[in-house]
């Protein structure tokens, strides 16, 4: 087949579709979006009707996975690492339940958090599911076992995870395709208590997850993603998972590494393989993108011997990326990192694009709340987030999904008045709609603002759920007619609009203000597709 340059993303995208995929569900989330994406380009994808429209969020594209997997396709759930805490319900009892058609729930996870609020590391959560997980070390890898982890998934009737981290997914190799195979039957699952997980059906299901642990350990031992290869100084032993193997290597270009390396890309952990290394090796390295998973374990409680090294005693940072010249480093070998940058380069942190909505909603803002002093305003996951840098310095939290509405409302509890939250439009539609049910339940005293512009803004302008619907939805939620404003963030329009909020914060019950217009740039892109038809 033929040999294609592709991102690490395009490269795991690519091996669903020549694995026979049916669907791909997701959320949009950095670095995990362009799978999507680049399937719903697809014109593999287009002919063969393989379902890819975007998911209100993690948890409903989850489902939808495991529904389609229920009825005997293969399917694909993409998400980044902060979205499986929001799936992680559904993917828990996916063990559980199993899988009928191939189930694969890509994840990807942001070391030194590029664009994300932590560095959790997905492989936690296999261990936590006791389910295989797989991780590629290079793009082609990342094709390799996309097409393995189905028809794992289906050998063994269970879901897998597949790990990458940022530098992976968004750099680019040459990937060299295989035959595709074709999409599977429709086929329900014959068995009618496998998806209902009543305890006494679940009980055995459990039992059953626990009766192919062996079979998974087996797997990894005898993986062709999984190797060791000699050394000829015994002095140190080296373990290298997923793209910290192709750290490792890049200093060794055109040489061999003189130590023991075991390169581990499939999960469990090869028992065996590690204890070879830790009987043969004076000391044990180990070199792994994200939390010290495989370390934790070989230290266990005490780490009586001493001679497990890693992000946790510092020979390699226990937070961020690594990169070469850190695996370098750590082997006492020359440190190539260069020169810092001097301090005459001033840091230019992101902000707002010039015309965008959100600037005038937080001037009007601002000004609205200037004489009820700072930490008032609740704010969430977006671009919008921006809102809390100069010269705005609007909003005061940013934790997690529709986060911005319950924390204000509890802020309101608490005797904090009066409170406003800002959420994005597609962030409200993501996990915002349950927590301004919790606010209209008790009849908080909360003015939330829904910036509405048109799109899902951080991610690339993908469609937004809510696209409009944001007046109706939150009218059948329960909010009073009288209070859902819709208003306009423009620069002419800023006296009434901060009139409109001040308005709102008066009321003493549940208000919602919606701040209309499109996102410059998506604006900007469909006015040049507009004169490019001309």
């Amino acid at each position: 087949m033929s040999k294609i340059l592709l991102l690490g993303d395009e490269a795991i995208a690519q091996g669903a579709l020549d694995a026979g995929l049916s669907g791909v569900y997701a959320y949009p989330g950095t670095p995990s979006t362009e799978i999507t994406e680049y399937i719903q380009a697809s014109k593999q994808a287009k002919e063969g009707h393989i379902h890819s429209i975007w998911c209100g969020n993690e948890k409903t594209a989850m489902e939808s996975a495991i529904g389609m997997s229920y009825a005997g396709k293969r399917a694909l759930v993409c998400m980044k690492h902060v979205g499986l805490n929001v799936a992680a319900d559904p993917f828990m009892n996916a063990s559980i339940t199993g899988a009928h058609g191939g189930l694969v729930v890509l994840v990807a996870d942001d070391p030194s958090m590029h664009s994300s609020q932590d560095e959790q590391d997905s492989r936690c959560y296999a261990k936590f599911a006791m389910i295989p997980a797989f991780e590629p070390s290079n793009q082609q890898e990342a094709y390799d076992l996309t097409r393995y982890a189905f028809d794992f998934s289906e050998k063994y009737h269970t879901p897998v995870l597949l790990r990458v981290t940022t530098r992976l997914a968004h750099s680019r190799s040459g990937v060299e395709r295989k035959e595709a195979r074709p999409q599977n039957e429709l086929s329900i699952c014959p068995n009618p208590k496998q998806y209902i997980l009543l305890p006494a059906n679940a009980r055995g299901f459990y039992r059953d997850l626990l009766a192919k642990q062996p079979h998974f350990e087996e797997e990894s031992e005898k993986s062709p993603f999984n190797k060791y290869i000699d050394g000829t100084d015994k002095s140190m032993g080296i373990i290298a998972t997923g793209i910290a193997y192709n750290y490792l290597m890049e200093n060794f270009v055109g040489k061999t590494c003189p130590y023991p390396v075991l390169k581990i890309s499939q999960y469990p952990a090869p028992a065996k393989l590690v204890a070879k290394m830790v009987d043969e090796c004076e000391s044990v390295l180990v070199a792994e993108e994200g939390y010290p998973v495989i370390e934790d374990q070989l230290r266990g409680l005490l780490n009586r011997t001493g001679n497990i090294h890693g992000r946790m005693d510092g020979t390699l940072p226990r937070d961020g990326e690594l990169n070469p010249n850190l695996l370098a480093k750590s082997l006492g070998m020359e440190d190539t990192c260069g020169a810092p940058v001097p301090s005459i380069v001033a840091p230019r942190p992101p902000a707002l694009c010039n015309g965008c909505p959100h600037i005038d909603t937080y001037l009007a803002i601002n000004e609205a709340m200037a004489e009820y002093g700072p930490g008032k305003v609740f704010a969430d996951i977006g671009c919008y987030t921006l809102g809390a840098l100069p010269p705005y310095k609007a909003i005061y939290t940013t934790v997690d999904m529709g986060a911005s509405i319950t924390m204000a409302k509890g802020a309101a509890d608490a005797g904090v008045s009066p409170v406003l939250a800002v959420i994005g439009d597609s962030t409200f539609t993501h996990s915002g709609m349950t927590s301004l049910l919790d606010a209209i339940y008790e009849n908080a005293s909360i003015t939330v603002m829904i910036l509405d512009n048109s799109t899902t803004g951080m991610t690339g302008g993908q469609d937004s759920h809510a696209l409009g619907r944001i007046g109706n939805i939150c009218k059948g939620l329960g909010v009073d007619e009288k209070h859902i404003r819709i208003i306009t963030p423009l620069k002419n329009k800023h006296a009434e609009n901060v009139q409109v909020i001040k308005e709102e914060l008066a009321y003493q019950g549940v208000s919602v203000i919606v701040p209309t217009r499109e996102c410059i740039q998506t604006l900007s892109r469909r006015m040049k597709a507009q004169q490019n038809k001309k």
